[in-house]
């Protein structure tokens, strides 16, 4: 439905999908889903900084991870040096499972900034 209009979107997994889902579920949905090449998808992995790390080693490029502030700065530079993105915090997102989302998805996705901005603890 996100893809549907056809605007720049950025897919972003539920809260903690990373954690109970893993990251093969999360690149096997987004490849199912079939994004334009430069749409990007953001895995939440909670406070699984065991779970981030794997994401890394999986080609994740966009990451959530909520961990004490050394842990976090220790894996924001991992990723930093694969060139992907650590987020302390989620970004801004529609909720399409959320009534009345549907009607929203188009002023949503006009309105909102796409690429998550680098945050840090």
């Amino acid at each position: 439905m996100a893809l549907a209009p056809g605007l720049p979107v950025t897919l972003l997994s539920a809260p903690g999908a990373g954690l109970y889902a893993g990251v093969g579920w999360w690149r096997a949905l987004i490849a199912a889903a079939a994004p334009p090449p430069q749409t990007p998808d953001v895995l939440d992995c909670g406070n699984a900084p065991g779970r981030a790390l794997e994401a890394l080693r999986g080609g994740q490029m966009l990451l959530i991870l909520h961990c004490p502030p050394a842990v976090w700065q220790d894996i924001a530079e991992r990723a930093v040096r694969q060139r992907a993105q650590l987020l302390a915090t989620r970004p801004p997102a529609l909720d399409l499972a959320g009534r009345g989302a549907a009607r929203h998805l188009a002023d949503w996705l006009a309105a909102t900034p796409q690429i998550p901005v680098a945050t840090g603890h």
